[in-house]
Formats: structure tokens, C-alpha cells, sequence
């Protein structure tokens, strides 16, 4: 017998997912609880249905932001764009784009006139300038929903013991007595991702292993880390009882899922989303990145912003349907994916996304134009079994640094082997910079990113 999805006996669990944190969502005046029951509801539906829903809840966004948002009033006025006229989710190309540049340009004219209590979220991006926008009750909730359904398909839940490991600034400077002691409730322990030393790595152990978590969460690159970190100390971790390893925020890598699922004895769960475009997919034990498709249209675009056929890559563009105090509507993620059509032999009717490449600024532009992705260098330092950490940055079109940790000194023939294997795939009269360092910080959100390009790709 299961409790609200969970094993017979954890009543704490079932305490605070069914009371506490309801209770909690009612006095933040969110509907949560009531929006995660219907997705679990609606998860289920024919993909035809979900459509159906999906423009019901289009042309309601379409018909706010054209009466109550003046960004949106004067586009649609300027365009001659009736929202009305919106007939099919592929009326949906008829609309313009929106990205950071025009958010920045134009935020406070992205506010509905009908908002009240918004919160002001910012991102820092690949570039470090913020993006700041705001987020309604209405979109908070249904995040928090369709991130607490996705949980819940792992046969976890809210109150289970868990430990997040994260960088944020946003989570990490909220640490006041109010938050701790609801993390206490919700049995939830945050490590600060900023900081990877050994004597740190060593307490992240201990802390794992006093706490016994049933689910982790955190950037794959600092799991893998930790993970790593564990079999070098000769510390088992699997058999703590850890159910699921929630990875999000950077691209997941099979190496890191392999190790992650190795030493913490347990599958990884990949989730992609952002604070900008909202929780857009996570995947179920099937192995689908399923598609939050009640709240979320995904359209996966070229160049000039034309949808792409299932199968080919393209940019991810998010329109969020419960965004109507500051809409998202075709939204540039700067994300690279490829949907698919297949159904999952979960059962769920929510579409899928074959494959997330990652940002725009992991890919690398060789000097004859050729666009390629980051793992094409990737692997030619992950087979190089002397090699502990590294980071790649593109400065230009002829520069290409490349910083590398390593547990022995750097011979001049490795140096010149890389920097060969580089000069391959970017070009021949590419200078190629190969620094041995002691580490390498992450960024200043606490991920780590493995390639960054400075180098626009067109």
C-alpha cells in the first residue's frame, strides 16, 4: 500500500506533502496543490486534448496581454494582429519573437496593468548582464506544480530528506531563520555549490551520509564532482537509500550520469528549465524529457524563427500560458534541442523532447564558419585519463584557451597533442593556449560550464 505515492510507513512525508506544504502555498496564496492535481490528471490525456488545451489557454494569454499589457497592446495594434484570429498553436509563427534584448528595452511596459504583487526575479546569463523581469502568483504556482509532479513520478515527494546542491545567489542569500526552519520541515539541506576544495568535498560526504537523503538535486557538473570525489576517498555512497539524483540548469553529460548513477547508487533525473522560461521539461523513469505542455508550448525554430520539423535542430522558443501578469510568449531560450514526435512508453501523453544540446554559447565556430558543438573538444580531453577538471574558452576565431587541472605535470608532448587535436576541428592557423592551473572556479551562479564561445554563431 502506497500513501500519496509513497512506501507504507514514511507518515512525515505524508504529513508535510499533503499538510504542511499546502498550508504553506495557501498562506503564500498559491494554488499549487490544486494545479499539481490537475497536471496529474492531465498527463494522462490523448496529445489531441492537450492541444486542445494548449490553445484554449493560448488565445486567453493572447486576449490579456492585447487588452491589459501596453508592450503587447501596441505590438499587436502596430502588426495588425488580432488574437482572436489565433485558429491553431501553428498560428503561433505569425507572432514576433521575444528575447533579453526587448525584455531589457521594455520591462516595465511588459507588465499587465492588472498585476498585483509581483516578484522581481533577475538571470545572470552567459554574458553576465542580468535580465530582470516578474513573476506573477499565477506563473510561481504553476511552476512550483508542475517541478512537485515531475518529483512525484520518481516515487519521492516534499518532506522526503533531501540535499540540493546549488550556487544560486537567490537561494543561498535567503538563508534567514524563516527559510531554515521550513527547510528544517521539509527535511531539506542546502550545500553551496561555490566552493569545490577537498576539505569542502570531504564535509559535502559527511553531510550525505549523516543525512541519508532519499533525493538529491543539484548541477550535474558538482554532483558528478562530489560523486568523483567519494570513490577517490574510497566512500561508499550507495547504499545510503538514495532513490533519485535531480539534475538541472546545465547540460547533462553521459559520463556524469554514469558516474552520478554509479556511486550514489541510483538513477539521474534530468530537468531543464529556467527562472525566465519556467520548468519546460523533466524526465520520467521511462527515460522521456517530457514537455510541460499545459503550461508550456515549445516550438524549436531556425535562424529566422520558423518552426523546425520533429527531428532537426533548432532553437528552443517557450511560450509560458500562465504568464499573464508579465508574459513570455515565443521566447528565444538560446537553447539548442530537438523534439520528437513518439509517445513514451510511459504512458503520458506529453510531448517530448528527443534531446537538449545546449546553449548557443556551447558551441564553437571553427575559422571557415563551421559550427560545432563543444563535445567535439570535450572528448579529446575526457580521454585523456590525467586530466582531472578543464575548461575551454573561445576567445575569438583565432585564440582558443584551454585550462586544464591535472594530477601530474603537463609534458610538452601533451600540450602539443591537444593542441593538434584542437587545430583539427577549429583550423590549422588557430592559436591554441594550453594552461595547467591548480583549479578552476565556477561561474558566479556556482555552475561550471565546460565550454564557453565567445564567438557568435550565425
Amino acid at each position: 500500500m502506497k500513501v500519496h505515492g509513497l512506501r507504507e510507513g514514511d507518515w512525515y512525508t505524508a504529513l508535510i506533502a499533503s499538510l504542511v506544504f499546502p498550508l504553506q502555498e495557501h498562506l503564500k496564496h498559491h494554488d499549487s496543490v490544486a494545479v499539481r492535481k490537475q497536471l496529474e490528471v492531465t498527463q494522462w490525456w490523448h496529445p489531441t486534448h492537450l492541444e486542445e488545451l494548449q490553445l484554449s489557454r493560448l488565445r486567453q494569454l493572447l486576449m490579456h496581454a492585447a487588452a491589459h499589457v501596453p508592450y503587447y497592446r501596441e505590438l499587436f495594434q502596430a502588426k495588425g494582429l488580432k488574437p482572436g484570429e489565433v485558429e491553431t498553436l501553428a498560428d503561433l509563427v505569425r507572432l514576433p519573437l521575444l528575447d533579453k534584448s526587448l525584455i531589457r528595452a521594455h520591462t516595465d511596459m511588459l507588465k499587465s496593468e492588472q498585476a498585483r504583487g509581483l516578484a522581481r526575479f533577475n538571470t545572470g546569463g552567459s554574458s553576465g548582464e542580468p535580465l530582470i523581469f516578474y513573476i506573477g502568483k499565477e506563473r510561481v504556482s504553476h511552476d512550483v506544480a508542475a517541478k512537485w509532479r515531475a518529483t512525484r513520478w520518481w516515487d519521492v515527494d516534499i518532506g522526503d530528506r533531501e540535499i540540493v546542491v546549488w550556487g544560486s545567489p537567490i537561494e543561498l542569500g535567503a538563508q534567514d531563520g524563516l527559510r531554515a526552519l521550513r527547510d528544517r520541515l521539509l527535511r531539506t539541506r542546502l550545500l553551496p555549490a561555490f566552493e569545490m576544495s577537498e576539505k569542502k568535498l570531504d564535509g559535502f560526504l559527511d553531510e550525505m551520509c549523516a543525512v541519508r537523503p532519499k533525493m538529491l538535486f543539484g548541477y550535474p557538473s558538482a554532483l558528478s564532482h562530489i560523486a568523483r570525489h567519494a570513490v577517490a576517498r574510497g566512500c561508499r555512497m550507495d547504499d545510503l537509500g538514495i532513490r533519485v539524483a535531480f539534475v538541472t540548469s546545465e547540460r547533462l553529460y553521459d559520463e556524469q550520469r554514469a558516474q552520478i548513477s554509479k556511486t550514489f547508487g541510483c538513477p539521474v533525473a534530468n530537468g531543464y528549465g529556467g527562472r525566465d522560461a519556467g520548468f519546460i521539461a523533466h524526465e520520467c523513469p521511462a527515460g522521456s524529457m517530457h514537455i510541460t505542455a499545459e503550461d508550456i508550448i515549445v516550438e524549436v525554430v531556425d535562424a529566422q524563427g520558423l518552426p523546425l520539423p520533429e527531428g532537426e535542430a533548432g532553437e528552443i522558443v517557450v511560450t509560458h500560458l500562465a504568464t499573464k501578469d508579465f508574459p513570455f510568449i515565443r521566447y528565444r531560450t538560446g537553447d539548442i534541442g530537438v523534439l520528437d514526435g513518439k509517445l513514451c512508453s510511459c504512458g503520458r501523453g506529453l510531448p517530448i523532447l528527443k534531446e537538449i544540446q545546449g546553449r548557443s554559447t556551447d558551441f564553437l565556430v571553427a575559422q571557415d564558419g563551421k559550427v560545432m558543438h563543444g563535445l567535439a573538444l570535450i572528448y579529446v580531453l575526457r580521454d585523456l585519463p590525467w586530466v582531472s577538471q578543464f575548461k575551454i574558452i573561445q576567445e575569438n576565431l583565432d585564440l582558443t584557451r584551454v585550462l586544464i587541472v591535472a594530477n601530474v605535470r603537463l609534458e610538452p608532448q601533451d600540450v602539443e597533442n591537444i593542441k593538434v587535436a584542437f587545430r583539427s576541428r577549429l583550423g590549422q592557423a588557430v592559436c591554441v593556449v594550453v594552461e595547467q592551473v591548480s583549479e578552476i572556479p565556477p561561474e558566479k551562479s556556482g555552475k561550471f560550464r565546460y565550454v564557453v564561445s565567445k564567438v557568435a554563431a550565425h
